[in-house]
Protein backbone atom coordinates (compact mmCIF):
# COMPACT_ATOMS: atom_id res chain seq x y z
CA UNK A 1 0.00 0.00 0.00
CA UNK A 2 1.08 3.73 -0.62
CA UNK A 3 2.57 5.82 1.92
CA UNK A 4 0.12 8.22 1.19
CA UNK A 5 -1.47 9.87 3.70
CA UNK A 6 -5.24 9.05 3.81
CA UNK A 7 -7.84 11.65 2.58
CA UNK A 8 -5.42 12.48 -0.77
CA UNK A 9 -5.29 11.66 -4.54
CA UNK A 10 -3.59 8.52 -4.67
CA UNK A 11 -4.55 7.46 -1.22
CA UNK A 12 -4.69 3.13 -1.35
CA UNK A 13 -6.30 0.86 0.71
CA UNK A 14 -6.87 -3.06 0.73
CA UNK A 15 -10.19 -4.88 -0.52
CA UNK A 16 -11.66 -6.79 2.19
CA UNK A 17 -13.05 -9.38 -0.93
CA UNK A 18 -9.69 -9.98 -2.74
CA UNK A 19 -6.77 -8.40 -0.25
CA UNK A 20 -6.51 -5.94 -3.83
CA UNK A 21 -4.68 -2.73 -3.82
CA UNK A 22 -7.20 -0.27 -4.76
CA UNK A 23 -7.66 3.26 -4.55
CA UNK A 24 -9.11 4.79 -0.73
CA UNK A 25 -12.00 6.42 -3.03
CA UNK A 26 -13.39 3.28 -4.72
CA UNK A 27 -16.51 1.89 -4.13
CA UNK A 28 -16.37 -1.14 -6.53
CA UNK A 29 -13.21 -3.03 -6.42
CA UNK A 30 -11.86 -3.09 -10.18
CA UNK A 31 -10.53 -6.21 -9.07
CA UNK A 32 -13.18 -8.81 -7.87
CA UNK A 33 -16.27 -5.76 -8.18
CA UNK A 34 -16.75 -6.05 -4.80
CA UNK A 35 -19.04 -3.44 -3.66
CA UNK A 36 -17.09 -1.24 -0.43
CA UNK A 37 -19.29 1.56 -0.33
CA UNK A 38 -23.28 1.48 -0.27
CA UNK A 39 -23.36 4.66 0.69
CA UNK A 40 -21.47 6.24 -2.37
CA UNK A 41 -23.19 8.28 -4.82
CA UNK A 42 -24.70 7.39 -7.94
CA UNK A 43 -22.85 9.63 -9.77
CA UNK A 44 -19.67 7.97 -9.38
CA UNK A 45 -20.38 5.98 -12.05
CA UNK A 46 -21.44 8.76 -14.43
CA UNK A 47 -18.39 10.07 -13.86
CA UNK A 48 -16.32 7.02 -14.72
CA UNK A 49 -13.90 6.79 -18.19
CA UNK A 50 -11.64 5.03 -19.79
CA UNK A 51 -8.56 7.23 -21.28
CA UNK A 52 -6.43 3.94 -22.53
CA UNK A 53 -7.93 0.51 -23.42
CA UNK A 54 -6.20 -1.99 -25.82
CA UNK A 55 -7.42 -5.28 -26.91
CA UNK A 56 -5.52 -8.21 -28.68
CA UNK A 57 -5.67 -11.71 -29.76
CA UNK A 58 -2.35 -13.84 -29.84
CA UNK A 59 -2.59 -17.39 -31.92
CA UNK A 60 -0.28 -20.13 -31.74
CA UNK A 61 1.28 -21.55 -34.89
CA UNK A 62 -0.13 -24.50 -36.28
CA UNK A 63 4.04 -26.04 -35.70
CA UNK A 64 4.31 -25.28 -31.87
CA UNK A 65 2.99 -24.27 -28.75
CA UNK A 66 4.46 -20.88 -27.02
CA UNK A 67 4.37 -19.92 -23.26
CA UNK A 68 3.18 -16.42 -22.22
CA UNK A 69 3.68 -13.59 -19.28
CA UNK A 70 1.20 -10.89 -19.42
CA UNK A 71 3.36 -8.00 -17.69
CA UNK A 72 1.96 -4.59 -16.45
CA UNK A 73 4.34 -1.81 -16.00
CA UNK A 74 3.49 1.99 -15.08
CA UNK A 75 6.20 4.71 -15.76
CA UNK A 76 5.69 8.35 -14.98
CA UNK A 77 6.30 11.60 -17.06
CA UNK A 78 10.14 10.65 -16.81
CA UNK A 79 9.83 7.11 -17.72
CA UNK A 80 10.86 5.57 -14.30
CA UNK A 81 9.04 2.41 -13.61
CA UNK A 82 6.60 2.83 -10.61
CA UNK A 83 5.20 -0.98 -10.84
CA UNK A 84 5.67 -3.61 -12.10
CA UNK A 85 2.66 -6.57 -12.38
CA UNK A 86 2.99 -9.99 -13.45
CA UNK A 87 -0.89 -10.58 -14.38
CA UNK A 88 -0.66 -13.58 -15.80
CA UNK A 89 1.27 -16.61 -17.40
CA UNK A 90 0.09 -19.74 -19.23
CA UNK A 91 0.81 -21.63 -22.49
CA UNK A 92 -1.22 -21.28 -25.78
CA UNK A 93 -0.69 -24.47 -27.80
CA UNK A 94 -1.73 -25.07 -31.55
CA UNK A 95 -5.29 -24.38 -32.64
CA UNK A 96 -5.65 -22.15 -29.39
CA UNK A 97 -6.07 -18.61 -29.12
CA UNK A 98 -6.13 -15.88 -25.66
CA UNK A 99 -7.40 -12.44 -25.89
CA UNK A 100 -6.22 -9.92 -23.79
CA UNK A 101 -7.55 -6.70 -22.56
CA UNK A 102 -5.83 -3.51 -20.58
CA UNK A 103 -7.66 -0.97 -19.64
CA UNK A 104 -7.13 2.51 -17.07
CA UNK A 105 -10.28 3.23 -15.03
CA UNK A 106 -10.23 6.69 -14.17
CA UNK A 107 -12.72 8.76 -11.83
CA UNK A 108 -11.98 12.70 -11.20
CA UNK A 109 -10.48 12.85 -8.16
CA UNK A 110 -12.45 14.87 -5.29
CA UNK A 111 -12.09 18.76 -4.94
CA UNK A 112 -10.75 18.58 -1.90
CA UNK A 113 -7.86 16.22 -2.31
CA UNK A 114 -4.51 17.27 -2.41
CA UNK A 115 -2.35 16.49 -5.57
CA UNK A 116 0.61 14.24 -4.84
CA UNK A 117 3.99 13.49 -6.50
CA UNK A 118 4.82 10.27 -6.75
Amino acid sequence: MSAVRPGTAGATRTCPHCKATILESSSVCPACRGHLKFDAPASDAAQRFVPLKVEGTVSAPDDGAFEYSMVIVIRNERGEEISRHVAGVGAVFPGESRSFEVSVEAVPASPGKRRLRH
